[in-house]
């Protein structure tokens, strides 16, 4: 390579095509690159074997990914169900303190991001999920010795600062090992969690409920079983889960294979080295805002909905154990969502309409909880709304697909869960004391948000169809040469002209 194509790879230069060259020195492309210069070669893979392929990573990965979402979701949502059993009470605090504890975490969960998207590039991905999810299990448990506020608000910041890993290493596994249109539906499938761990939640709520032991109250004993119930997933993760496709337990063939159909996407696999340039150009990137202010938009109603969802559902008169069973449907109604939602995007190519679908019903949610007089008519207003945090496996997956260079992904994934906690800070705090019981304020803040989301969401769709036409004119008009390797040499999606959004 002479010295003008590689310092071009080395500056992310703007797409003036030809603006990459072969990449030679793979010390600072992908680690996919490095891996397939060292293989020997194997044979083509048909398309059966990569359905055989497919199932194979599916099932090594797919488990242990829905595992840990489930419990991220259940165990920081435990204190929703824990208010309807007592925990105000037996800690003495206040409806305040108890709005005080929903948000910190997320507050915590905010100061974190940047620290562990840099630990996520720096270390195996895997382990250090693993490594997370088994230290929040431990905080969990420990939650159980809890008896006033300031204990209560110490395990909800560490809570916050584990559990905050989450979301940002499966985003980045999910990248790893799926083509771009398998993406949405892999994305889903793990992020069921949310609809599963709802669901797991009101049947070990109600279950406890019976419970009367001496040493430890019914909301204790929950704590502690599933705060050990976590600590063994995250274990297991950590042992079990591959940290890439070159690492993992497939046969070399399956290895070059895993590696070799992920060309297409564009994004690369792995890169360990720190890309100062690729942070800033994140934050340069209009996606980048624009995603942020959809995710805020769309999570304000979330995180209404997660911690006072057993709260608003007891105030229609129903006593805490049917209160418990109550949320389940609002599982399976997430669960229903996600899962059609995710198909459709990754079938389709059609993340932003299937956003906008999931965000559409949810305000209609909010209309019949805020001006609806039945009972039944607001119980069906907080069921819908269940479907908003639908939408965000969908954001999930678009930042997958469409953020090229692993510095730049993994700042990205870290805007956006810190968005995401931004949306989840606000929205207790549209409850306030004042407007209890009915809480008419926040629940016109479910329907102006969700709007507010919509119009962003097209917005985005607007600018990625700009950007494709424009580089199709490109390719047409000659102005783009084709270089080989250009997929894994750790190339951002806005320097390389090839790439194209995904809607």
């Amino acid at each position: 390579m002479d010295e003008d194509k590689k310092s071009d790879i080395e500056s992310q230069s703007p797409p003036r095509a030809p603006s990459v060259g072969i990449v030679k020195d793979v010390s600072d492309a992908d680690a996919a690159l490095d891996f397939l210069r060292g293989e020997g070669p194997v044979r083509p893979m048909t398309a059966e074997d990569e359905k055989r392929l497919v199932r194979k990573i599916d099932w090594m990965v797919m488990p242990l990914m829905w595992s840990c979402y489930c419990l991220q979701y259940l165990d920081k949502t435990l204190i929703n169900y824990a208010n309807v059993m007592g925990l105000q009470d037996d800690a003495n605090i206040t409806e305040s303190q108890f709005s005080t504890l929903a948000l910190i975490f997320y507050v915590s969960y905010l100061g974190l991001e940047f620290p562990h998207g840099y630990g996520m590039q720096r270390f195996p991905t895997a382990k250090y999920l693993g490594l997370m999810v088994a230290l929040w299990g431990a905080i969990v448990a420990v939650t159980s010795a809890c008896k006033n506020y300031g204990s209560l608000v110490a395990t909800r910041v560490l809570l916050g600062c584990f559990e905050s890993a989450v979301a940002p290493s499966l985003i980045l596994v999910t990248s790893m090992w799926y083509k771009h249109g398998e993406q949405p539906f892999r994305v889903g499938l793990w992020y069921l969690g949310v609809g599963t761990g709802t669901i797991l939640g009101s049947i070990v709520s109600f279950g406890f409920q019976h419970y009367n032991g001496n040493a430890f109250t019914n909301w204790q004993a929950m704590f502690l079983l599933l705060g050990l119930i976590t600590v063994a997933v995250g274990i297991t993760v950590f042992f079990i889960l591959p940290d890439n496709p070159m690492k993992s337990r497939l046969t070399h063939e399956e290895k070059v294979w895993a590696v070799q159909r992920l060309r297409e996407n564009q994004t690369g696999i792995e890169n360990k080295h720190f890309k100062p340039a690729q942070v800033l150009e994140c934050f340069l990137d209009p996606q980048t805002w624009l995603l942020g202010f959809i995710v805020i938009s769309s999570n304000v109603p979330n995180g209404a909905v997660s911690s006072y969802q057993a709260t608003i559902i007891r105030q229609f008169g129903f006593d805490s154990k049917t209160t418990a069973l109550l949320q389940i449907p609002s599982g399976v109604i997430s669960m229903i969502s996600i899962s059609s939602a995710t198909y459709l995007a990754g079938r389709y190519n059609m993340r932003g309409i299937q956003i906008i679908s999931l965000l559409i019903p949810g305000a209609l949610g909010g209309c019949l909880m805020a001006f609806v007089d039945s009972k039944l008519g607001k119980l069906m207003g907080n069921y819908l709304t269940n479907v908003i945090g639908s939408s965000l496996p969908l954001m999930y997956s678009w930042v997958a697909a469409n953020y090229a260079g692993h510095t730049k992904k993994v700042t990205m994934n870290a805007f956006l869960l810190i968005s995401f906690c931004v949306g989840n800070i606000i929205g207790p705090l549209t409850f306030t004391e004042k407007s209890a019981p009915e809480y008419i304020p926040a629940k016109i803040t479910i329907i102006v948000t969700c709007l507010v989301a919509v119009a962003l969401t097209l917005a985005l769709q607007a600018y990625y169809i700009f950007e494709n036409r424009k580089r199709a004119k490109m390719i047409r008009q000659g102005m783009v040469e084709h270089l080989e390797d250009i997929e894994f040499a750790d190339i951002t999606d806005r320097k390389n002209p090839e790439f194209k959004y995904r809607l």
